[in-house]
Formats: C-alpha cells, sequence, structure tokens
C-alpha cells in the first residue's frame, strides 16, 4: 500500500481545482477520442477472453480439531471424511500433536516418511501452524516462540509446505513493561505513544528480520491470523505490517474474529485479495446471540470457556452462525479473487465438538463449492 500525506503530496482541493480547470478548457471531443467532424477509423473487434472457470479450491482441515487421536488415528478419520489437505501444528499454541518437529528436522527419512503417510492417502501438507508470541517482552518467552516459527519455517522448506501460520504477536507498552498491552484506541495521548513505539522498536523490525529468514528458506507466504490481543488484529493492521515488512506477510483469513468486529466478509476477503495477500483460510463461524449484544456489546465473551454459549458471542461450525447461503458466497468471493491455498476447517464450535463438527463443516463447504462449480460450467 504505498504512503499518503505528506509534504509533498497534492491536496484534494488544489487537485480537484486543476484538474476542474483542465477539463473545463479542454477541446470536447467524441466518441473515441476524436474531435466532432472526424471520422473514427473502424476498429477490429476484440477478442472475446474465454472465461476462466473458477478453481476447485481443496477443503482440508486443522490438526487440532482431533488433538486427542493419534497421526494413524487421525489420519483415517479425516480420509473417511474425504479432506483433501491439512493444516498441522507445527509447535507454539496448536502444540504438536501430530508433528514431531525436532525429530522430522533432525532426521530427512523421517520427514520423508512422515510426509508420505498423508500421500498416500491423497491429502496434501499444505500450512505448518506455529501459533504464538514472538515479540512478547518476556524475552524467554519471545525467543522460545521465534525459534518455534524458526523451526516451523525450516520443517515448511524441507518439506515443501508452502505456508507457515502463526500470529502477529503483541509486545508491552513500553520496553519496562512485563507483559503484553493489546492496544486498540490511541487516546489518551500517552496511549497513541506506547502504539508508536510497540510499531516502530518491536513489531516491525522483528517482522522484517523473520520475514527475510522465510524468504531466505523458499518460503513466500507468512499467513498471520487477525485476531484480537495481537497487533494484527483486522484487514487494516495486516496491510500496515506487510506494507512496512514486505510479500511475505499476508492473511490467514479467519472470519470468525472479523464476523463480531463487525468485518463484511466478502468486502475483507476482496481487499485482501486485491493486495495478493490472501494466503490461507480458516473455516470457522461465529454466532452473535442478537438479544444479549443488543444489551452487552459484542466483546461479552463467556468468562468461563466451558460454557461458552453463555456469552454474547461464540464459535460455531461453518454455517451454524450464518446460514449455507453466506458461505456460499464466502467461497464464491475466495473464487473470484483466484485464492491459491485451501478453506481449512477449525472447529472450536462448543456444542459440536471434534469430527462432529469438522464433518458438519465439510458437508456446508463441499455442497456449496459443488453448487457454485457447476454454475460455472
Amino acid at each position: 500500500m504505498g504512503k499518503r500525506g505528506g509534504t509533498d503530496s497534492v491536496s484534494r482541493r488544489k487537485f480537484l481545482t486543476t484538474t476542474g480547470s483542465l477539463i473545463a478548457t479542454a477541446p470536447a471531443v467524441g466518441h473515441g477520442g476524436m474531435e466532432p467532424g472526424r471520422e473514427s477509423p473502424a476498429a477490429p473487434a476484440p477478442h472475446a477472453a474465454a472465461p476462466v472457470p473458477p478453481r476447485a479450491i481443496p477443503i482440508g482441515v486443522f490438526d487440532s480439531a482431533f488433538a486427542n487421536l493419534s497421526l494413524e488415528e487421525m489420519l483415517d478419520k479425516i480420509s473417511a471424511l474425504g479432506i483433501e489437505a491439512v493444516e498441522i501444528g507445527a509447535k507454539g499454541l496448536p502444540g504438536s500433536k501430530h508433528c514431531p518437529t525436532a525429530e522430522l528436522l533432525a532426521d530427512p527419512a523421517k520427514a520423508r516418511a512422515w510426509k508420505k503417510k498423508f500421500e498416500d492417502r491423497n491429502i496434501r501438507v499444505w500450512a505448518f501452524s506455529i501459533h504464538g508470541n514472538p515479540i512478547h517482552p518476556d524475552p524467554a518467552i519471545a525467543a522460545r516462540d521465534d525459534q518455534f516459527f524458526r523451526n516451523g519455517v525450516l520443517l515448511a522448506e524441507r518439506l515443501e509446505v508452502p505456508v507457515v501460520v502463526g500470529f502477529s504477536g503483541c509486545p508491552g507498552g513500553s520496553a519496562a513493561d512485563k507483559t503484553p498491552n493489546w492496544i486498540t484506541y490511541r487516546w489518551p495521548p500517552e496511549i497513541n505513544e506506547m502504539l508508536k513505539f510497540q510499531w516502530a522498536e518491536r513489531v516491525i523490525p522483528y517482522w522484517k528480520q523473520a520475514a527475510g529468514f522465510a524468504r531466505a528458506h523458499g518460503i513466500r507466504r507468512i499467513a498471520l491470523e487477525m485476531h484480537p490481543n495481537f497487533v494484527v488484529y483486522n484487514p487494516q493492521t495486516l496491510a500496515k505490517l506487510r506494507d512496512a515488512v514486505g510479500e511475505e506477510i499476508g492473511a490467514n483469513c479467519d472470519l470468525s474474529h472479523l464476523f463480531w468486529q463487525g468485518c463484511d466478509p466478502i468486502e475483507t476477503i476482496r481487499f485482501l485479495g486485491r493486495q495478493g495477500a490472501l494466503y490461507h483460510a480458516h473455516m470457522k463461524d461465529t454466532l452473535i446471540v442478537p438479544e444479549l449484544a443488543a444489551r452487552t456489546g459484542v466483546l461479552n465473551f463467556s468468562e468461563n470457556p466451558a460454557k461458552a454459549t453463555e456469552g454474547s458471542v461464540y464459535f460455531r461450525a461453518v454455517g451454524y452462525g450464518h446460514g449455507a447461503q453466506l458461505w456460499k458466497d464466502v467461497v464464491k468471493a475466495y473464487m473470484d479473487q483466484d485464492y491459491r491455498g485451501i478453506l481449512s476447517i477449525e472447529n472450536e464450535d462448543p456444542l459440536l465438538t471434534g469430527e462432529v463438527g469438522v464433518a458438519r463443516a465439510m458437508y456446508v463447504l463441499k455442497n456449496v463449492r459443488s453448487e457454485l462449480l457447476a454454475q460455472s460450467l
């Protein structure tokens, strides 16, 4: 995104005045840019470009939904469900239940054998997920999560996995802070100074070197999940970091965290797609309970995770927070943007847990994808 403003920029009023006078003094022209009274040369009719058929975006799953299963058990389950690709937790907050990262980095033969288990079932390993906070104000936590990220990049390089998924992280509000400080509003004035410190001294410097490390190892897609409590939490902050760091930074577009912020899902996908920043997509829904949201707002999450449905907002499987028509529009928007990733089902539904939630989401996504592909014929 280009920089705006500055002393050399043309003010809106000056621009309108200048262009208005140019239009007023320009000679009148007819269609095709010819002056009146002149014949325009006959132009050959352009050949209509053949419409490009939409891509059948693979439907995958984030393996955290099967944390209670062994690798072999999970593979049997997702194969039976018709899953086509996977996002695998490789340390950080998702853990690494199905991915012994250190072993796979230490032994190339083990790494190849691990990947072959997926390939034998026609399932592609598409992304490694390393959600953490590599800019945590506690140096020990920051160093640990940075190493998780680097190991994920190295493993992606070894196994030719194109995407590394994670969080942007959140630093403290000053060099003296011991805990993260998520800032979303720039007032009072000292808060604005804290936010400027975070981005200038912590966020941008870290991600510049992290993106450089990824680039040096052939990984060009770092998909950051726009998530509350981290500095990248919406499309605007994602674009800000990408503009400052480079095109290695893109979005893990998890609409579940954007629904309750009031984002329109289709406009979000278009906005990110126009910048070439759609690197990954979590398929997860959000239910906003109207009567509770009207009284307590959309930040009223339940204090007790075991009683998530008591809040005005909670996560659901695809199609259970918003109807199938909206999800059809979502998948179409990804197709329209020629999205080259996967639709990765992340199930955190408190009512449809584990395999059940994945199966329900899979049913919705497969049906809307089939309808869209049939309509394009």
